[in-house]
């Protein structure tokens, strides 16, 4: 039995040694392939998820991308086109739209600067919040006083064609580098809205988008109308200077225009809301754990006991939904107009060290009672519809609702 027990012990051994010879060779060829120059190999990542769509395998291997790449610069036919930068690009530009997210997106150095420059509130363009909604160019809403509004265009347009050439399969960030242009050039939008027969051509002329983010007016019998177009940087400290001036003129009503704003910084809606809500539940904020912060508002309380409706529409987004929203949970506001965008995912923006820059959705908000508008929307509490001839003939029948509202 000693002996047999001693064949055993060396027959495993040896088996064991004649297996780690050929984990090490294999080791050894691959950090020879890895030292080569110009080539980067990651490895092999050992797939740990619960599911994967069928036929495919759990492990995932690096390798695979890398014999791609020198597939394609070894056969592609027009080898004098290919650019290894906008190659690498164009594999990160895939791998964030594999998220199917329409608000998650790489950007490139380029459009990383185009962005920073939207933000900062001052460009050249069209004047038009444009996303992809059900897999279309949709114009989320056109802003204020600018070109595209000043042409026709409307919230909920579908943009098919710029320039003659179809927006299909383009990325947010191709269709919007295609609109804008510099001042005095002209776009071509071939446009299809609900109630066209066909598609209608808008040709626009580009000019210098300043973005005025607040503006308020005294309407007859004392009703206030303050008009925010979008959430700026400094739209909080402004809209507090105009609730102190309208809380000491003992207001009949008061209208917040939020129609066709697209959104901007969370944190401003939820600054404006403290005239209302101070110390209460402005938003909250959902992550992909479902771990929930809840976000209190600060402010005077100024605005609270003024008779208040917001006035909403299909470009009405994002932290406008978060204003309206809110208002209307606490029921200190009544909502007139259209149904909102319902854009209630959150993104943070991560800068990269070669000047490119990562929006990734990374939480959803709810209102205060916990409900989610996420492609569903605000729905108004009074619905009226401005129509386009309503535009052609100046007419404003959801600002006429909202101060017959009023002097009720």
């Amino acid at each position: 039995m000693k002996k047999v027990y001693k064949i055993i012990v060396r027959v495993f051994l040896f088996i064991t040694i004649f297996w780690l010879g050929a984990f090490l060779a294999t080791e050894n060829q691959v950090v020879k392939r890895m030292a080569e120059k110009g080539n980067l190999h990651i490895g092999r990542l050992a797939g740990k998820y619960s599911r994967s769509p069928e036929g495919w395998g759990q492990n995932i291997d690096f390798g695979l991308y890398w014999d791609l790449w020198d597939t394609i610069k070894e056969l592609y036919v027009d080898q004098e086109s290919l650019n290894d930068k906008e190659m690498f690009y164009g594999s990160l530009k895939g791998l964030v739209s594999s998220l199917d997210d329409p608000y998650s997106e790489f950007m490139d150095p380029l459009e990383n600067q185009i962005f920073l420059d939207e933000v900062s509130g001052s460009f050249e363009g069209i004047g038009a919040e444009v996303g992809i909604r059900d897999n279309l160019l949709t114009v989320i809403s056109p802003l204020d006083g600018n070109p595209a509004q000043k042409a026709g265009i409307m919230a909920g347009d579908r943009i098919i064609e710029i320039d003659g050439e179809s927006s299909q399969g383009m990325t947010l960030n191709e269709a919007v580098s295609r609109i804008k242009g510099p001042k005095g050039s002209e776009v071509v939008l071939n446009i299809f809205r609900d109630g066209f027969e066909d598609l209608k051509e808008f040709k626009i002329v580009r000019n210098i988008i300043n973005i005025e983010s607040i503006s308020y007016e005294v309407l007859d019998d004392n009703i206030f109308l303050i008009n925010i177009s979008s959430f700026n940087g400094d739209t909080d400290y402004l809209f507090r200077q105009i609730a102190r001036d309208i809380s000491e003129k003992n207001p009949k009503g008061l209208i917040i225009d939020l129609r066709n704003n697209p959104g901007g910084y969370l944190e401003v809606a939820i600054e404006i809301l403290g005239e209302w809500i101070n110390d209460q539940v402005a938003v909250i904020e959902e992550f992909s754990n479902g771990d929930r912060e809840e976000y209190l508002a600060q402010g005077f309380n100024l605005l609270r006991a003024c008779p208040t409706v917001v006035l909403l529409n299909y470009g009405s987004a994002s932290a406008s939904e978060i204003l309206a929203g809110a208002l209307q949970d606490y029921e200190l506001a009544t909502i007139i107009g259209e149904r909102s965008y319902g854009k209630g995912s959150v993104q943070m923006v991560k800068n990269l060290k070669d000047g490119s820059s990562l929006k990734l959705t990374n939480s959803k908000w709810l209102t205060p009672k916990g409900t989610s508008i996420d492609k569903e929307g605000i729905k108004p509490d009074q619905e009226v519809v401005l129509s386009f001839e309503d535009w052609e003939n100046n007419r404003d029948p959801q600002l006429e609702a909202a101060i017959n509202f009023l002097l009720k």
